[in-house]
């Protein structure tokens, strides 16, 4: 053990999330007007002193094996950043499994809730044996890092922390890992056909590393933030992800514009490539399991009730009638997880698979199934990331009495 001084965990997820929002804006120009209007959206809400409102609130990757999978996570535990919660995306056609790398104490979520939703493909789900064999041997010979990364983390494990004289280095070497490059690792062709198995493939497979692909600003309003994009030609989702607009919002909400189609250089030709877009979200009540089956059972309830020919507003209003619309009643009935002590709500900080998956179908092209694939299992991503996820309803459970004493 060294005399180094060590960098607090908060005060470099910070810093790297600062940096990642300053290099997407350069990446993605358009991110840079959305996070305009989402500011001016929350001055008008009310909401302009709210230090944690303003911080940038979760990122996405997605990478192709476990090996790459446990490269992040080392990364992102020198960050104070553990995985939380698991999400199957496959039933709605999507081939991968996810978590979300997040803080879980309130002071540190306080202080910088930056977050990163992470999916590991599913090479399995992958149908023709030999696109399989293809992609898996591209995935193999590919490194992500440097040994410099290599010898960062190994030094922040070994002290306990990261010594504050390798902060710079080590964001330096984060941005590297997330940044996007304009040329592919395979030939149009291939590429075409991995992205006719499905585009998700091609995102994970065909490139350098995991390029972030989206930043999500938090809002108070998303109504009025789509609307205002909408005004700015961004041509957002034309229904906002998650539940509907209600006085006493509840879990997440969640919108973007259009992905973008990008100049790539193939290995032997130029061409385009769809994935990255620009995303906001509003976050309310976490609900309890009780909560959380009520929501589900509205969720199918709104399929039901569209198919019959509803109208969306009419729908929602029959299927969410069981959810109660106000703070009190959703406290009175153990619907809704608040803070024993104070009263006040806790917000949720997590993420709902349903949407996660919209919000992935509706940015990546029209060859994007909504069939469901051969589900995955908590345990088989728990094995690959070679740590077990830590489940959100405890941690808010114990949120509510006050503890903080996760393991």
């Amino acid at each position: 053990m060294s005399d180094a001084v060590l960098l607090d965990p908060v005060l470099l997820r910070d810093r790297f999330s600062q940096a990642l929002s300053a290099m997407y804006r350069q990446e993605v120009p358009l991110y840079g007007d959305l996070l305009r209007i989402v500011a001016d959206t929350n001055r008008a809400a009310g909401g302009a002193d709210d230090q944690r409102l303003g911080s940038e609130r979760h990122g996405a990757i997605r990478v192709g094996t476990a090996a790459e999978l446990r490269l992040i996570a080392r990364l992102f535990a020198v960050m104070g950043m553990r995985p939380v919660g698991y999400y199957d995306l496959a039933s709605a056609g999507v081939p991968v499994h996810s978590t979300a790398f997040r803080p879980v104490r309130i002071a540190d979520l306080d202080r910088s809730p930056f977050r990163v939703f992470t999916s590991l493909l599913r090479p399995e789900l992958i149908a023709d044996a030999a696109l399989r064999e293809e992609a898996l041997a591209i995935l193999a010979a590919r490194r992500l890092g440097s040994d410099r990364l290599d010898a960062l983390l190994a030094r922040a494990e070994a002290e306990g922390g990261l010594p504050a004289e390798d902060a710079p280095a080590l964001i330096a070497e984060a941005l590297s890992l997330f940044r996007w490059h304009d040329s592919a690792t395979v030939s149009a062709a291939l590429y075409a056909r991995l992205r006719a198995a499905h585009p998700l493939v091609a995102d994970v497979v065909c490139f350098r590393g995991p390029h972030i692909n989206h930043l999500t600003p938090r809002t108070l309003d998303i109504d009025a933030a789509q609307a205002a994009m909408r005004a700015a030609g961004m041509n957002p989702k034309a229904v906002i992800e998650g539940p509907p607009r209600r006085k006493a919002p509840i879990l997440l909400r969640q919108t973007s514009f259009q992905a973008l189609s990008e100049t790539v250089r193939f290995s032997d030709a130029p061409g385009t490539h769809t994935a990255r877009f620009g995303e906001i979200e509003q976050r309310g009540t976490a609900l309890t399991p009780a909560g959380r089956a009520l929501y589900d059972a509205a969720l199918d309830r709104l399929q039901a009730e569209r198919a019959a020919g509803r109208s969306r507003d009419e729908a929602e209003a029959i299927s969410f009638a069981a959810l109660p619309d106000d703070p009190d009643a959703l406290r009175e009935t153990g619907l809704a997880f608040f803070d024993r002590r104070t009263g006040l709500p806790l917000l949720y900080e997590d993420f709902l698979p349903v949407s996660a998956a919209g919000i992935f179908r509706s940015n990546l092209g029209s060859e994007a199934g909504e069939n469901g694939l051969e589900a995955g299992t908590r345990a088989a991503l728990e094995d690959a990331i070679g740590t077990r996820l830590l489940d959100e309803m405890a941690l808010y459970a114990a949120q509510a009495d006050g503890r903080d004493d996760f393991s």
